[in-house]
């Protein structure tokens, strides 16, 4: 029984114990932190702007509003806007990936060098 105590003591012992951490998910944990921003980013503008485009969309194919003339002059600014920055969020995207990068190149080059000289 007091084997038992122990192994399991242990075993608590090394759950709650700091882990050194690998250069490997050190690597992954690195190019998931250059990633993550931009995706999210990406994915928001890329959502507000296609409810825009829908918005304008349905202003120009239904009688939305009072005033038809101008509901399909904004319907149709307002899908154009939306259209244009849809375009323009893989741009956007490119970019601040492109700097985030380089921020962090330094770190990731000097880890993945460390890496590949220990194996």
């Amino acid at each position: 029984m007091e084997n038992l105590d122990k192994v399991y003591a242990n075993k608590i012992a090394e759950e709650y114990a700091i882990k050194k951490e690998s250069n490997v998910i050190r690597l992954k944990k690195l190019d998931q932190k250059v990633k993550r921003l931009p995706l999210i980013l990406s994915l928001s503008i890329g959502t507000v702007f296609a409810l825009i485009f829908g918005l304008g969309f349905s202003m120009i194919l239904t009688d939305f509003g009072f005033n038809n003339n101008l509901d399909y002059i904004i319907g149709i600014i307002l899908g154009v806007v939306g259209i244009i920055m849809c375009i323009a969020n893989y741009f956007i995207y490119k970019v601040i990936l492109n700097k985030r990068k380089a921020k962090y190149a330094f770190d990731i080059i000097e880890l993945a060098n460390k890496i590949s000289e220990n194996n």
